[in-house]
């Protein structure tokens, strides 16, 4: 079943001859459960599409459809409350708050959302995570490695209907990296989650179920590798 649609998306920064087309007519779509990796060498327009699937950015022409809303259609304060429901994002930096703790950096966005906590599903997801012995440290109490599971965390807390994470593994090292990757990819098996992972990096994008490549805006590859199951 379809999840995600993106129609002629095209990003345009600037205007004039100074203007810069970040994203040229980008269609594709992904199935619920599916994997994705979205790969690019730096500027090739990766992050830009990442940024409007998940909300933060407006395209200059198209539309995204996550689970049949058109997101981009949305109001603001609609579309803050798809995002903090619907989008779960990871970055490469983390973004915690560093004044609250592990439960309450996964928990914030469904606090702000004025909904219960669900101390079940915190319980959940701290324990999924390896996190159960840290619970009230605060990110600087905390690993890379730790800090970006948190992040991963916060993002799977409200069971979003997408996972967007943009070069996750990237403030790294490769042990850790690995580690965060098994998460990712047992997040996705093991309960579902549709996942879209941005890297420039092939062997990442590899452990997808495909891979879209994208250079100068544009879609150059969209590869199955391994079925749905």
């Amino acid at each position: 079943m379809e999840l995600l649609r993106c129609e002629n998306i095209s990003k345009v920064y600037g205007k004039g001859e100074a203007a810069v087309r970040a994203l040229d007519q980008v269609s594709f779509s992904v199935e619920k459960g599916e994997f994705v990796s979205i790969i690019g060498p730096s500027g090739s327009g990766k992050s830009t599409l990442l940024h409007i699937l998940g909300g933060v950015d407006k395209p200059t022409e198209g539309k995204v459809y996550i689970d049949g809303t058109d997101i981009h259609g949305l109001s603001e304060d609609k579309l803050a409350i798809f995002r903090r429901r619907q989008i779960g994002l990871v970055y490469q930096f983390y973004n915690l708050m560093p004044v609250l703790n592990v439960d309450e950096n996964i928990a914030l966005p469904h606090l702000l959302d004025g909904r219960k906590l669900d101390e079940e599903r915190l319980d959940q997801v701290v324990e999924h995570l390896g996190l159960s012995d840290r619970r009230s440290h605060l990110p600087n109490q905390l690993s890379g490695g730790q800090q970006q599971r948190v992040s991963i965390g916060r993002a799977l807390y409200s069971h979003p209907a997408i996972l967007l994470a943009d070069e996750p593994t990237g403030n790294l090292d490769r042990k850790t990296g690995e580690e965060i990757m098994s998460l990712l990819k047992e997040s996705n098996k093991r309960y579902g989650q549709t996942l879209i992972l941005i890297t420039h990096d092939e062997g990442l994008a590899m452990q997808a179920d495909r891979v879209i490549g994208i250079e100068d805006g544009h879609i150059v590859r969209n590869e199955r590798v391994r079925a749905l199951v």
